[in-house]
């Protein structure tokens, strides 16, 4: 069985479900100046923001004026903790000020005492997906050394303010993205003509000193304080049982794994080394940052899995897409509506894989179904796929932990209220158990509404996982 504290609950992205770009002395992020994409198309990262483009992330779902009532609807769902994260220019518009915007400050106050006072513990994640703009454009964002220090003061001033609400924190946001898609995981928009991978692995390198010394001020600030990184995990499989398959498939992996090695581990293996070595990359770094990084390993690992990916040494042939990675399609799977294979069992190996390599807490921060939802006449929402697929997911997850051992400390299904989509800007491809009235174009009178999936998880909750029918 699942531990009695276990964390069920639910998780979102300030960028993508607050709006409110611009109230209360916001900023603007990285995540602004997205414009809204489409199924086949990537969206837009635009310099600034543009007149006569549809930015869907400035108003999204509005979160930022209906909280009140969606807590409610999570604390009804029997939510014990929400996964949600900071927006940075709420409370440094500019990233680089010194005195932090207090109507920021203060909103988020009274977004964790409203979680609170139903019993349900804040999980917060630093940074998710969004940078303020004016750093990204005045010294390159995460290209400078110089970012380290903003952060570090953005994460004192949230440590100070909120450490009687919220014990749980994440560093980034599936910081391992940074090697997919760098503007939307840390605007760097790379320049015609820039080394990619010199930049990007400094960029992570910076990130990296910035994580470690993020954990040790948090602990010092308060030692009962449990922070975490968090990365995208991508199961991948082997084509077939030749070995140059296998091959591309730990070579495929190992990407990541260079990521929470850094973070857990507190340095960097001999193989990101030899990986650095064969693309060129010589990073800037001082004694001081190897200190930092042995002294700021996270407490746990936050990780989002949603499709398992295939590996082959012969890639010229049609891909399939998946969250951030397009790879060789897997013919024993099926697919979402949006093509990501649903492969539950890849949920358990991705638990083994991790605690087997790291032996420290996991915590299962996203997972989750996109998916056309219909409205039926009476206002009825049958999401059965939905449900489906995450009864699935829960079982594997559960056979990792009884079966295999894994020390598991949450499950927070992405998505639990419907928001904008971080790769295509849609409302269309929805996650949630509560349903939100608004479209792609930004129409909709922003209604919440009850999925079927809703009154399944409440009843997933009370069990503690035992009722999955």
């Amino acid at each position: 069985m699942l531990q009695k504290n276990f964390l069920w609950g639910g998780a979102v992205a300030a960028n993508q479900c607050e709006g409110a770009y611009r109230e209360d002395g916001k900023g603007v992020s990285t995540a602004d100046c997205f414009t809204a994409g489409a199924v086949d198309r990537e969206r837009e990262y635009t310099r600034g923001i543009i007149s006569g483009k549809y930015y869907p992330s400035h108003t999204a779902i509005d979160f930022y004026h209906h909280y009140k009532e969606d807590i409610a609807l999570f604390a009804e769902m029997g939510f014990r903790c929400f996964r949600t994260s900071i927006n940075w220019t709420r409370i440094f518009p500019n990233g680089d000020e010194l005195i932090p915007n207090e109507k920021g400050l203060a909103f988020y106050d009274d977004l964790f005492e409203e979680c609170l006072k139903y019993g349900i513990e804040p999980v917060v994640t630093i940074s998710h997906y969004e940078t303020p703009y004016h750093l990204a454009e005045t010294i390159g964002s995460w290209r400078s050394r110089e970012m380290i220090d903003h952060y570090i003061r953005f994460c004192e001033t949230i440590f100070k303010r909120y450490r009687n609400k919220v014990k749980y924190w994440m560093t980034f946001n599936e910081i391992n993205v940074i090697v997919l898609k760098p503007e939307m995981a840390a605007g760097i928009r790379p320049e015609e003509g820039e080394d990619f991978y010199q930049t990007i692995y400094q960029a992570a390198h910076h990130m990296f000193v910035a994580s470690a010394k993020a954990v040790k001020l948090g602990h010092e600030i308060d030692p009962d304080f449990r922070i975490g990184m968090m990365m995208l995990y991508p199961t991948f499989y082997g084509e077939t049982c030749n070995p140059l398959d296998q091959v591309k498939c730990m070579e495929a992996i190992d990407v990541h794994y260079l990521f929470s090695d850094v973070q857990v581990r507190g340095y960097y293996s001999a193989k990101a080394n030899k990986f650095f070595e064969r693309k060129g990359v010589v990073l800037e770094q001082t004694p001081e940052d190897a200190a930092a990084l042995k002294n700021g390993t996270v407490d746990y690992i936050g990780f989002s899995y949603y499709n398992s990916n295939v590996a082959s040494h012969q890639m010229d042939r049609d891909m399939t897409p998946g969250n951030m990675l397009h790879t060789v399609k897997n013919p024993y799977l099926e697919a979402s509506d949006w093509g990501w294979t649903v492969d539950p069992v890849g949920l358990r190996l991705a638990l083994n894989h991790l605690y087997d390599r790291y032996q420290i807490p996991l915590f299962v921060v996203e997972n989750g179904l996109g998916a056309a939802d219909k409205v039926e006449q009476d206002g009825s929402i049958h999401d059965d796929y939905r449900i489906a697929y995450l009864r699935d997911h829960i079982k594997q997850m559960k056979l990792a932990v009884e079966e295999d051992g894994v020390e598991l400390m949450g499950y927070t299904p992405w998505g639990c209220i419907d928001l904008v989509s971080a790769g295509t800007g849609e409302m269309k491809k929805r996650y949630g158990f509560i349903y939100v009235n608004r479209d792609n174009d930004g129409n909709g009178t922003l209604e919440r509404s009850k999925k079927d999936s809703f009154a399944w998880y409440q009843k997933v909750i009370a069990s503690n996982g035992e009722d999955l029918n």
